[in-house]
């Protein structure tokens, strides 16, 4: 394939435009034609490569406003999940960043305890992981905390109970 050829695959495919007749002209050498193959896979990699780009900084700056969910499964000692609930119940005062701060009883597991959270961004759960009330807390509970299970991270994009302006 030769340039000239290559601008005539332009009317067939025009919304590919100039970076593929510049990607045409590099991969032209008289000596190798690129297979037809080849080409339209160079071609559609330089088609699409911009829109990597452009989506890179799309995720970025949403992750900055969207907000973080965390819903977890807290297994206590055996008769001890009163205790490790009201522990965590007291803890959850004055975290900044945190919108909503569940702590459920399962009624399926005795000992069982589910964790829902809703956080302005990832950034702000993980601060909170700092704070000196939550380190004592979690120092204090260790003691009665079996195990944990089934976490899973969630994006929230609203709901009843959480503030308007929180959703994205």
């Amino acid at each position: 394939m030769n340039a000239i050829h290559a601008r005539s695959q332009l009317r067939y495919w025009p919304t590919l435009g100039k970076e593929t007749l510049i990607l045409a002209r590099a991969c032209y050498h008289p000596g190798m034609p690129v297979p037809r193959r080849e080409f339209l896979a160079l071609a559609g990699t330089a088609a699409i490569a911009p829109l990597g780009v452009r989506l890179a900084a799309i995720t970025a700056a949403e992750e900055a406003t969207t907000m973080y969910g965390l819903i977890g499964k807290m297994t206590a000692v055996a008769g001890q999940r009163d205790a490790l609930a009201s522990m965590l119940l007291e803890s959850t005062q004055a975290m900044p960043g945190c919108l909503s701060y569940i702590v459920a009883a399962d009624p399926a597991d005795a000992d069982a305890l589910w964790i829902t959270e809703v956080w302005d961004s990832a950034a702000s759960h993980q601060a909170s992981l700092k704070l000196p009330a939550v380190q004592a807390t979690i120092a204090k509970a260790r003691p009665i905390i079996a195990g944990f299970s089934n976490r899973v991270e969630t994006v929230p994009i609203g709901g009843y109970g959480l503030a308007k302006t929180a959703a994205r």
